[in-house]
């Protein structure tokens, strides 16, 4: 039997009874950023208890009725599309291993196209994951290049002079753990094997293809560097092979292809964040869309975010 970890079942049907109305979603919020119920007033200077405002989106202190709004500074600022749409859109984000188009979510839900385009873009904004490094002592790490968007006039691969132009992007990725993707200016020595070292913990094991620029990936950062020749057609060679990353590649542009079809090189990143989110949660019991949800955080309060206030409301 695996030994996975499978990943706990979120319906349409769960999301609907959980997320019914406004009203849900903006309680939801309140308790994410103040768990405990309770808020410090910046009026009184202490903490008091808050109750719902009827008439508007906000929470009034029991004692001077100074209000506090759960979505200030996050992606839902000032947005005047309502919480269940944003959160229905995050649902759709997340329980796809592919991702959704804007279009999509304006058929669904009757938005313009111009707002379902601003929701995904301020959704896949809080979705950088790459904060913690990879590898340690005796892990495998894989790292290897592709390149996004233009066209070759000659067969697929890297860009000939004379081809419309590619974007370079960087993969990582620890064999069975998490992966980074960055979007990078080139793909020099300097660039790629600065990368390595920037997100790979020294003492780890490197694995790349035969590409002269890793060439000095290990020196001082005591990797053990190993190399397969996709070349001479060789792509595995014992446990040498890079066909982890070559996997998140290949999951990564056929999503690309078959949802969003092209990607300009500004917006890229934040497509890159996205899929690698998602990437690095495959394996977690709780639902993808609590993971998601988890993301959004007041920017002028993080050191709020209680993630024991989360799993309360999703108990």
């Amino acid at each position: 039997m695996s030994q996975k970890t499978k990943m706990t079942r979120y319906t349409l049907k769960d999301f609907q009874a959980q997320f019914p109305n406004d009203a849900t979603c903006l309680e939801w919020l309140f308790l994410r950023f103040y768990p405990n119920g309770t808020v410090f007033c910046e009026k009184c200077q202490r903490e008091t208890k808050h109750h719902r405002v009827a008439s508007r989106p906000s929470y009034s202190c029991d004692y001077c009725g100074h209000h506090v709004h759960p979505t200030a500074n996050t992606i839902f600022h000032k947005s005047p599309t309502p919480l269940t749409t944003w959160f229905y859109a995050i649902y759709l984000m997340a329980s796809t291993r592919c991702g959704v188009s804007a279009k999509q979510i304006e058929r669904e839900t009757g938005v313009t196209y111009k707002t379902a385009w601003r929701m995904f873009k301020q959704i896949r904004s809080m979705l950088e994951d790459d904060k913690n490094p990879l590898g340690g002592p005796d892990k495998g790490v894989e790292a290897d290049e592709t390149y996004m968007g233009g066209k070759r006039k000659n067969g697929r691969g890297r860009p000939m002079r004379g081809d419309k132009v590619k974007t370079p992007v960087l993969g990582i990725v620890e064999r069975r753990g998490r992966v980074v993707a960055r979007v990078i200016d080139d793909t020099t020595a300097k660039t790629l094997c600065g990368n390595v070292r920037k997100y790979v913990l020294p003492s780890s094991t490197v694995f790349t293809d035969e590409l002269n620029a890793y060439n000095t990936v290990s020196e001082g950062r005591r990797y053990t560097h190993h190399r397969i020749n996709h070349s001479s057609k060789v792509y595995v060679m014992g446990n040498i092979h890079t066909n982890t990353i070559e996997g998140f590649w290949s999951l990564l542009k056929n999503g690309i292809r078959g949802v969003y079809h092209s990607i300009s090189k500004g917006h890229l990143q934040s497509y890159l964040n996205e899929y690698s989110f998602r990437y690095n949660r495959r394996h977690d019991v709780q639902p993808m869309f609590v993971s998601f949800l988890k993301q959004i955080e007041k920017h002028d309060a993080a050191s709020r975010r209680s993630p024991v206030g989360v799993c309360a409301v999703f108990a």
